[in-house]
């Protein structure tokens, strides 16, 4: 087997073990922060590349 490459049983197997660990009312809640923490990085990472356009005009 190749690392890195997922199939549906082991998916499954992560969010059985994910869901057993969390919950199901923690789950959500941890979807948003890790969504909230993304949108934060994209950000950021973007701020640095609008403040070089800004300075080359």
């Amino acid at each position: 087997m190749i690392l890195g490459v997922f199939g549906p049983w082991q998916v499954i197997a992560i969010l059985v073990v994910a869901l057993l660990l969390f919950g199901g009312k923690k789950i959500p809640e941890l979807m948003k922060g890790l969504g909230k923490g993304v949108k934060e990085f994209k950000d950021a990472s973007a701020k640095p590349e609008e403040e070089s356009e800004e300075k080359k005009s």
